[in-house]
This record gives C-alpha cells, sequence and structure tokens, in this order.
C-alpha cells in the first residue's frame, strides 16, 4: 500500500511476552492497523510482506550465530529499529548463562549436545547493531509500546521517562516499603515504566524494567545489608531480567 507505514515484528531468543503485549493493546491496536501496515508479525499473522520496513520491533536476545546473523538482516531492512523487552535490551534471563560455564550446561542438560549451536553468551541487540530506540520491561508496558510506535511512526522522538520507580510511587502516593517496613526494594535504581505495581502491593520492586538512568547500586547496597539481606542475596536480587545490565551498572 504506497504511502502507508510498514510495521514489523521480530523475535529472537524470547518467551514472546512482549510481542503479546502489542496484542493485548485490542481497541489501540485496531486504531493502528488502520494507519500502518503490520508488514511482518508471525504471531499474529502468518502474512508476510518483504522489507524495507518502516519501524521494526524486535523482542529477544542474540543467544546463537543465527540470531547476530538474523538481526543484522532485520537492521538493514529496517528505517528504524525498537528493542522491546528485557531480552532484547539487556540480555534477559538467559544472560545468567554469561557468569557460568555454558558448556557444562550443554553436556550436563542435553543427550546430543554437539546438536546445540549457541553462544556462550545471551546479549542484548544493541551489541550487535545500532539501535533507535530501547523499551524497557519484563514485559513492556503497553502504554509506553503504544507511546514508542506512534512517536516514530509520526517522526518525533518517543516521550519514555528515564527516572527510577521511586518517582511513580510518590505519584500514586504509595507509601515506601523500605522506609516503613524495612523490605528491600529495588525501585530506587529501576526503570520507571509499570506503575509500580509491586510496591503498592506491599512487596518491594524487584527490578523487571532494568536499571534507570540514574541507577546508584553502591548506595543501594548497603540499604539491602540494612534490610537482612547477606551479600549472596543482594546479589540474587538483582540476578533475574535483567542480570546483565544491573551487572554493567555494578562494575561502571
Amino acid at each position: 500500500m504506497p504511502g502507508i507505514p510498514t510495521l514489523a515484528v521480530f523475535k529472537l531468543a524470547s518467551c514472546d511476552g512482549c510481542q503479546l503485549t502489542l496484542l493485548d493493546c485490542e481497541d489501540e491496536l485496531l486504531v493502528l492497523a488502520g494507519q500502518v501496515e503490520i508488514a511482518h508479525f508471525l504471531e499474529a499473522s502468518s502474512t508476510v510482506r518483504p522489507g524495507p520496513y518502516d519501524l521494526a520491533l524486535v523482542e529477544g536476545s542474540v543467544t546463537t550465530p543465527g540470531d547476530a546473523t538474523r538481526i543484522r538482516t532485520i537492521r538493514d531492512s529496517a528505517r528504524h529499529l525498537v528493542t522491546i523487552g528485557a531480552c532484547a535490551t539487556a540480555g534477559g534471563i538467559q544472560a545468567l548463562r554469561n557468569f557460568a560455564d555454558v558448556d557444562e550446561y550443554r553436556r550436563t542438560v542435553y543427550a546430543r549436545p554437539d546438536y546445540i549451536d549457541t553462544l556462550a553468551t545471551s546479549t542484548p541487540v544493541s551489541d550487535h547493531v545500532d539501535v533507535d530506540f530501547e523499551l524497557r520491561g519484563c514485559p513492556i508496558d503497553r502504554r509506553q509500546l503504544l507511546e514508542v510506535i506512534t512517536a516514530y511512526l509520526s517522526g518525533r522522538k518517543p516521550d519514555i521517562p528515564s527516572h527510577s520507580v521511586c518517582f511513580e510511587c510518590k505519584r500514586r502516593s504509595t507509601v515506601c516499603v523500605t522506609v516503613a517496613h524495612g523490605t528491600p526494594c529495588l525501585g530506587p535504581v529501576t526503570h520507571a515504566g509499570c506503575g509500580a505495581i509491586c510496591p503498592s502491593y506491599g512487596r518491594g520492586c524487584y527490578g523487571c524494567f532494568g536499571p534507570s538512568g540514574s541507577a546508584n547500586l553502591p548506595a543501594l547496597i548497603p540499604l539491602l545489608h540494612r534490610d537482612g539481606m547477606d551479600e549472596r542475596d543482594s546479589e540474587r536480587f538483582l540476578h533475574t531480567f535483567n542480570v546483565a545490565a544491573f551487572d554493567k551498572e555494578a562494575r561502571s
């Protein structure tokens, strides 16, 4: 369809949850579908139109040689490339392999490890190609996703804040679980976007949106120790969806 922007959605190593967030937009997706041509989105349709594409959304991390080759092909076919979710922006939960012996895992888990073609690390897409924007979350937030898509299709920069979850707690008048109850919380170092769901139910944030733009882990770790976490507990607390990103932040 000449003159209509094209949108493509691709998946690497991931659980599909961020793609499903787009499908869960429901009414908004119907409006969006009238404004763009969804040229490639296998989660929704088997119909595929070859590139180039005006906007490509990529879910998932680079974990195999095939992923590394494929993401370069996607980059070459997309005017704008946006990575969505913790896997694509930080390597995901599978980046726990980066701190272990992958060959040992392969020998232990698989009866025929010689059939497994994998990389020793799980890395974000931005480690391999230029990325126009990274949308955090596990999974991503539907409101932020719609903002990013409409921003790029209308030729403007997405309005996605880089402040921490603490700002969201204050905006919704949520009592700080750390100050009030001594509950360990990653809110001070975690990127906003979830709406501070966990603190609003009395539990600490566990960092599913990765490090914020102003993360200060050296200041947070002593607070975690104060609230009952030893070194091992603190390390495990940070080693979840965004383990590689938090580890990088800790070493910077």
